[in-house]
Parts: C-alpha cells; structure tokens; sequence
C-alpha cells in the first residue's frame, strides 16, 4: 500500500484514493534539509569555535579542558621597585668632626636648624651626587643644592657607580673630598670604594648619603 505525501494510505499507487494527490510528487519532492548544528564552544575560553581549533586562544578541541576557571583574569605586574635607594640628612657628628680637623672653612659653616631627609632611588648603573648649576650644565641625579645648601659639595662631587648588584663610591676631584662612615682618610679620586647596605658617604661639611638595600 502505497502513502501519499500528505500521510494518506492508498490503495492505488498512482494517486491517492484520500485526496488525489499524484504519488510520484512525493518522489520528486526535495529531502527536507538538515537542522544546522549548533554551534560549539571552546572549553579552554568560551569562544565560539567552528572548527577543531579556537581562533581566540587556539585550544585544540580534542585535547583535555583546562582545570580551573576557563576564562581567568589577566595578571598585571606591579611596577618594579628599586632595590637600593640613598637617604641624605644632615649629620651633626659628622659636622663635629670637620670642624675639629679644620677642614676648608668648616668654623664658617654652620649646622643647618631644619633640614628633612630625603630620599633618591639609585636605579642604573651611575648616579652623579653634587649641586646643579644650569650655567655650567650640571644636574646630577643626587641633587644637594639645598635649601639647605651645603657650600663643602662640589658640584661634580661623586658618582655611585653599580656593578654586579653592588656599589661604589667615586670621588670626582672635589675640593673638600668624600670620606665613608667614620674613616678620616678620604677616598682616593677616580678610585672605587666598594660600599654596603647601611654604609654612610660623607661629603661637604656636614651631608651624609646612606645606602639601603631591600629584597
């Protein structure tokens, strides 16, 4: 017994003894067309993904999912921060002590009443200490020109100059010299004196830069 396209069952396998309908109609009729698929996502992002591979992170849809939050939140460093930085204050013992070995008019310098420490990152591998003059072109990164002003630092003074992960101190030729921690004799110009953590740098007649280190 032969159906006709609209689900009758006929006796005649020509036209359909229901309705009439040609029975050949149904053979020339198109196959109705398939579903289309869904699409699928990436595991790994969440994407969608129409073929094997993801265009937005490129997981490999036969490989395992990834464990853990498939979309996670970018990491964004935190800027680096300098491992060795300069305090400089004024130091009273220091001052005493240039006063009482004479040095270069120390009894006309006095002792400053107000004068905040201050703080100098040390990044790079030089940083010039002295006093800036726009005329003669000197700027260094360690700048004393005060107020205060300590009249004994030269304005070319020192260098810290890094190496291997440490520092040292140069004196540059200046007029009243650079000494370290509690040592009387000055460092030899355009000679390196190795330094540490905690080290203090003496120069003019009463400034003093000490070093600090943190991990």
């Amino acid at each position: 017994m032969a159906t006709c396209p609209a689900g009758h069952a006929s006796a005649t396998d020509d036209y359909c003894d229901v309705c009439g309908t040609p029975l050949d109609a149904a053979a020339s009729s198109p196959a109705p067309s398939a579903a289309p698929a869904a699409e699928e996502t990436c595991a790994a992002c969440g994407a969608a993904r129409p073929g094997r591979f993801c265009e937005e992170c490129g997981h490999d849809s036969l490989a395992p999912a990834p464990a853990g939050d498939p979309t996670p939140a970018p990491v964004v460093a935190a800027p680096a921060r300098a491992r060795w930085h300069a305090t400089v204050e004024a130091d009273r013992a220091y001052h005493l002590r240039v006063v009482a070995v004479g040095g270069p008019d120390a009894a006309a310098v006095e002792f400053p009443e107000f004068c905040p420490p201050r703080r100098f990152d040390l990044v790079g591998p030089q940083v010039t200490i002295g006093r800036r003059s726009r005329s003669r072109g000197i700027f260094p990164t360690v700048d004393l020109v005060g107020p205060p002003e300590d009249p004994g630092v030269s304005h070319s003074h020192a260098l810290l100059v890094s190496a291997d992960g440490e520092w040292s101190v140069v004196d540059l030729g200046s007029t009243n010299g650079t000494t370290v921690n509690d040592e009387e004799e000055p460092v030899k110009p355009n000679r390196p004196r190795r330094l540490a953590a905690g080290d203090r740098v003496h120069v003019g007649a009463w400034t003093t830069i000490t070093l600090h280190h943190s991990e």
